[in-house]
């Protein structure tokens, strides 16, 4: 069938790379997922202000997308090209960009909690709560800022399997900790939501301290710290032009997502709730399009800097194919789990009514981010073209989705699940540009260069 055709020998090369970076995706979702049943199980409010103060970890988290993003449009490149001195010292620059993030907002977390928590909510039982769990989930977010650009690097080089088995004990000691410290099982304290912030500190340190060790016995990169912190300019120079605009893209997104966060926050308990489990049982169905879509970025990219361009473009096309298939089989899933997963949790009836219906709308919505995910933050950058993709990122979420939030929510006053469907609206708005652009086919290119 022409719907399913490729190149031989393409699935098996983009399958080795997807089957691990979905295994690690599916693992981090079931995690989220575990989070919120147990944290469901204590109280509403707890899954609730866990949701709102885990929107700090969200906006980190986008900017590790975007910065991996940006990292991978190079590093891959470089990496088809055989030249890992180069690749190197782009770790060294995202190093340099996730520590003075991940520092400041460590800091905000632990010093300003109370500050933090209210940007999202007016609730003073949220804010009491949330700012509990920042106290203590604070540290970890400077531990992924060391452990985060380091795998992507490794999974550039295509060493995905130890990313992905790293991520996965990681996250296996997080739902551990999380069970025996939320409910205080055996020895260790009852701590409540603190217990589940502290759950993730611990292990996202563990993950630190193994890649450490990783570092100094691997042979792709050079183990001198010193000399993978002499960036030349050129190398700079090229990620700005490059890679900037990946990152600025996908903080931008973060930002205006998580606006769509302090709308509801600002909507009442109920719709927080219902969207907390929404997002999780969201992000648990589409990790294969999302794997596919990073997987895509370091195959294409290892094309591209190896100067396959044609061969590039076909797989592309062929990428596409697998992304629609992989959207339309999420949607389902969700379609076919959507009634089982009020009972997870404990809420009101009126936040199961929203959830009920949330997820019915994620049906459909899941599907444009698939699409838009693979053409915007995979094919675009890859192929050298991430402008393109900011631009029309900024343009649809802070010029159509926000205002369309903001005044449906808080001018027009409609009620909560309305002003839902019309957030979800962005992946639709911007997929017609997205697509076209594609179709015009001068979004790739090799950006190397000879020497650095």
């Amino acid at each position: 069938m022409k719907i399913i055709s490729a190149r031989k020998g393409f699935y098996r090369e983009l399958f080795v790379l997807v089957i691990p970076i979905v295994i690690q995706n599916l693992i981090t979702s079931a995690v989220s997922m575990a989070d919120v049943v147990m944290l469901g199980r204590v109280d509403q409010t707890s899954i609730s202000a866990s949701s709102l103060a885990g929107q700090v970890m969200f906006l980190l988290n986008v900017v590790f997308f975007g910065l991996n993003s940006a990292l991978t449009i190079l590093a891959a490149q470089y990496w088809g090209k055989g030249d890992k001195k180069a690749i190197s010292k782009i770790l060294g620059i995202g190093l340099i960009i996730s520590l003075a993030i991940t520092v400041t907002f460590a800091v905000m977390a632990f010093f300003f909690p109370y500050f933090v928590i209210r940007i999202w909510t007016n609730v003073p039982e949220l804010i009491d709560a949330g700012a509990v769990y920042l106290r203590y989930v604070a540290p970890s977010y400077i531990f992924l800022g060391i452990s985060q650009p380091y795998l992507t690097i490794l999974k550039s080089c295509e060493r995905v399997r130890f990313a992905t088995s790293l991520s996965a004990a990681t996250l296996i000691l997080n739902v551990i900790l999380n069970a025996l410290l939320i409910f205080g099982l055996g020895p260790f304290p009852e701590m409540g939501i603190a217990g589940a912030a502290l759950a993730t500190t611990i292990s996202c340190g563990g993950g630190l301290v193994v890649c450490i060790a990783d570092f100094f016995r691997q042979e792709i990169l050079s183990r001198n710290v010193i000399e993978m912190f002499r960036i030349p300019k050129v190398l700079v120079a090229d990620f700005g032009r490059y890679s900037l605009p990946a990152f600025i893209n996908d903080a931008m997104w973060g930002l205006a997502f998580n606006m769509n966060s302090i709308i509801m926050g600002h909507l009442g308990s109920d719709i927080v709730a219902a969207n907390s489990v929404v997002a999780v049982a969201r992000d648990l169905v589409t990790v294969v399009g999302f794997g596919i879509s990073a997987a895509a970025s370091i195959m294409l990219g290892k094309e591209i800097g190896e100067n396959r361009l044609e061969q590039a473009r076909k797989d592309a096309s062929s990428i596409m194919r697998v992304a629609l298939i992989s959207g339309i089989l999420s949607g389902l899933v969700l379609l076919t789990i959507s009634p089982f997963i009020p009972g997870l949790v404990k809420i009101s009836e009126t936040a199961a009514f929203y959830l009920k219906n949330m997820l019915y709308i994620n049906v459909v919505y899941q599907l444009g981010q698939i699409i838009n995910t693979v053409l915007i933050a995979s094919l675009f950058r890859c192929g050298g073209d991430s402008r393109y993709g900011m631009i029309l990122d900024i343009a649809c979420m802070w010029g159509f989705a926000v205002p369309l939030g903001l005044i449906s929510a808080f001018v027009l006053k409609l009620p909560p699940l309305m002003v839902y469907i019309l957030m979800c609206t962005d992946e639709f708005a911007k997929m017609p540009f997205a697509i076209h652009h594609y179709l015009a086919g001068n979004w790739i290119k090799n950006i190397t260069r000879d020497s650095v």
